[in-house]
């Protein structure tokens, strides 16, 4: 086996091959998701406003990695689409749930549609877009027979359950202003919310109809967990950090949000008696209480204790480690574009700067 790259990779690696296959993935799911979108009434309030987000610039990880995976065991793109579907669907909801959630203003370069729209119809898209999700799932009838097609429900279920429990434990802890978090506590919601939808199960799901059920999913979980939680620590660091521009979020939205990330929980546990209770005053204030010399002073805080260094080595920690499980979790699938794809994306996630 090849050595590992080092812990913190060089920055100048080339992507050609991961930016070429996630921009033909999202065409082919875009394609079909467009097809799957009721064509009828009411338009203007629903139906024309389900694939905004969708349609925003994004890279598509999710149905990218299921139909790689598929692909790498034997399958075919047009037996995986479907669920590539379901899963773009499920996890644009759940953008929309969030932004409705945390108050966020701006996604992927545009308004929120809860600023752009009012919550009310923000709230029933992400809805629209859950139950829409259904359809496809059911079209693996024809596709895939009755026990395959019943396989890749059961898995959607783990991972919508999964994410709304982790999205619950992040919520809570804003709620409450729960401060005396470690990074194992991180970790553990990140696996719920982001791992198990992000990465788990797009490579369980992929494997599955790749394989037509042939290959044991359990070996994929270690692999997409730590590729998972590196990527949600890059998606945090790049939030305080990245070109607005080219990022499309709020720049230091997380502090205003008061989301507990691994630069909060660091900083915290890292600053003096004096300054952790100036923070626990700050997370304490609603969102709209709060203002921007307090938000500009937590990201100093953050610059003060090293707390970011301290994540990018984290993230960068949890990419190998998931490197290392690649081999195991696709140990006998043949040398294709696919499983090269899979193997490079881990490196792309935490070295990507939008």
């Amino acid at each position: 086996m090849a050595p590992r790259p080092a812990a913190v990779p060089a920055p100048a690696r080339e992507y050609a091959l991961v930016e070429s296959c996630l921009a033909e993935y999202k065409a082919l799911t875009m394609s079909a998701m467009m097809e799957a979108i009721p064509r009828q009434e009411p338009r203007r309030y629903l139906y024309d406003l389900v694939p905004l987000y969708p349609l925003r610039p994004g890279t598509g990880f999710r149905p990218g990695l299921l139909l790689a995976s598929c692909g790498a065991f034997g399958g075919t793109a047009a037996s995986a689409i479907h669920s590539a579907v379901a899963i773009e669907l499920f996890h644009n909801a759940f953008l929309v749930h969030d932004d409705v959630e945390d108050g966020s203003l701006s996604r992927r370069g545009f308004p929120t549609l809860s600023a752009e729209q009012g919550l009310a119809l923000a709230v029933n898209v992400g809805d629209a877009m859950n139950v829409l999700s259904i359809e496809p799932l059911m079209r693996n009838l024809r596709v895939l027979g009755p026990q395959l097609t019943w396989q890749v429900f059961v898995e959607i279920q783990h991972m919508v359950r999964q994410s709304v429990e982790g999205q619950a434990m992040e919520l809570g802890w804003v709620r409450d202003n729960v401060v005396d978090l470690t990074d194992a506590d991180y970790l553990r919601m990140t696996l719920k919310k982001t791992c198990w939808y992000t990465c788990i199960h797009p490579c369980r799901i992929g494997a599955l109809i790749g394989s037509r059920g042939a290959i044991d999913l359990d070996r994929f979980n270690r692999f997409g967990y730590y590729m998972g939680a590196a990527f949600q620590i890059q998606d945090d660091i790049l939030n305080l950090m990245a070109d607005e521009r080219k990022y499309g979020k709020e720049i230091d939205g997380d502090i205003w949000e008061g989301k507990r990330t691994l630069m909060l929980i660091h900083v915290y546990g890292s600053a003096t008696p004096a300054e952790r209770e100036r923070v626990e005053r700050f997370l304490a204030r609603p969102r709209g209480e709060r203002r921007e010399r307090d938000v500009r002073w937590v990201h100093a805080l953050m610059d003060k204790y090293g707390s970011l260094p301290h994540a990018t080595a984290r993230a960068h920690e949890l990419a190998v480690a998931a490197l290392d499980e690649f081999e195991e979790a696709y140990r006998d699938a043949p040398d294709t574009r696919e499983k090269r794809f899979i193997e490079e994306i881990v490196l792309y996630m935490v070295e990507r700067d939008l």
